[in-house]
């Protein structure tokens, strides 16, 4: 028996639909993701903590959901609404649906909704605070919650998803299409490097040890003294939710590592790599999230279409003369790579593990190694 559930926005507009996954009450801030299918790697990105996702695709739930998917051992994404669910998952590959997966994590959906509205409500008045309940409280209860919640801007939330412990990762991307009589060959690690755990997914890691790369994972505040005794070939600046300028220390741990050892970051990780440098951030509007955003590497000339996911960008003119700006989104302008050659650092808004594209991005981590190996 399907239970009533509304989606309320800090504006006012409410939203209808049926309830899937837990049955709850959840606040978080309502975004849109345009990616046509990988919702479980969304679902699970850490970048999504304290978020809605709304997906701009109708058709969701056909593939299911498994443990291979998996960027993380469970959701971050508060919340999740759609236009249709597919109840009964038709892949091989399908453990439970997805019904069943938010269930089992307490998070809640909501489906049947108006989504292409629902975006273009976002698009046009900004992502905002939001809630799911299919409690049976009244609109105007749940619009007053989602208006008195607390926004993204100023939170610090890499510091809360971040990993308490430092710890090594070796585990090379799997290959699920590959027979177990036949295993990919085990990567040779010629290389000990540190990431910093700001949310990160674990193919970021994974794409790191096809590289080469013995990954040691620290928490989020570890210092640049401590991350240098390790000797490591190279540091790693990983993806993560929230603000960037609200990290504590990041900026100043990440200037004491620039010129040090090659550094390479991504997403969030490029955010605070150009603080770091003395340039600023900025929350955008509705931000990039989906599998379909244009970029150009104007080190080429080429355009790639890669998967993103943030709703702050990096202010091009504070960066004048402190960092080369390498690569551009074509829909906005905004800035989607950094380099800075002499303190062997370069970094990308976008993320280079999805490979959503028909130019797998794994290049970039192929670079990162060609500055450790000198």
């Amino acid at each position: 028996m399907t239970k009533r559930a509304v989606l309320a926005l800090a504006d006012g507009t409410t939203f209808e639909g049926r309830a899937f996954g837990a049955t709850c009450e959840l606040v978080g801030e309502v975004v849109f993701n345009t990616s046509m299918f990988g919702y479980q790697e969304i679902l699970t990105d850490p970048s999504y903590v304290g978020q809605i996702v709304t997906m701009a695709y109708p058709e969701m739930g056909n593939v299911g959901a498994n443990p291979e998917d998996e960027e993380a051992g469970q959701p971050h994404a508060v919340g999740m609404a759609v236009r249709s669910l597919t109840p009964q998952a038709s892949n091989w590959r399908s453990k439970e649906s997805l019904d069943a997966y938010l269930k089992r994590h307490g998070r809640a959906g909501i489906e049947g909704v108006d989504t292409r509205r629902l975006v273009r409500h976002l698009r046009t008045h900004g992502a905002q605070m939001g809630v799911i309940s299919s409690d049976g409280h009244s609109a105007a209860a749940l619009v007053e919650r989602a208006r008195t919640a607390p926004g993204m801007e100023g939170m610090d939330l890499a510091t809360g998803v971040s990993t308490k412990t430092p710890y090594v990762f070796t585990t090379p991307s799997p290959d699920v299409f590959r027979s177990p009589n036949d295993p990919r060959p085990t990567p040779e690690l010629r290389f000990d490097v540190v990431a910093y755990d700001y949310g990160l997914k674990r193919s970021m890691l994974q794409y790191l040890v096809d590289e080469g790369c013995r990954v040691t994972v620290v928490p989020s505040n570890t210092t640049a003294e401590e991350v240098l005794a390790r000797k490591p070939h190279g540091v790693f600046l990983a993806n993560g939710p929230g603000d960037p300028a609200a990290v504590k220390g990041a900026d100043r741990t990440v200037a004491a590592l620039l010129g040090k050892v090659p550094v390479f970051g991504i997403c969030l990780g490029h955010q605070i790599m150009a603080l770091a440098l003395g340039g600023r951030t900025y929350k955008m509007k509705f931000g990039h999230r989906g599998a379909n955003q244009p970029v150009k590497d104007l080190t080429t000339g080429k355009v790639e279409i890669t998967a993103q996911n943030h709703g702050f960008a990096v202010d091009d003119a504070s960066l004048k003369g402190k960092a080369v700006v390498t690569h551009i989104n074509l829909n906005d302008g905004t800035v989607e790579g950094l380099a800075v050659p002499d303190a062997r650092a370069f970094s990308v808004q976008y993320h280079p593990e999805a490979s959503p594209g028909p130019h797998d991005a794994r290049y970039l981590f192929a670079r990162f190694a060609k500055l450790m190996a000198g």
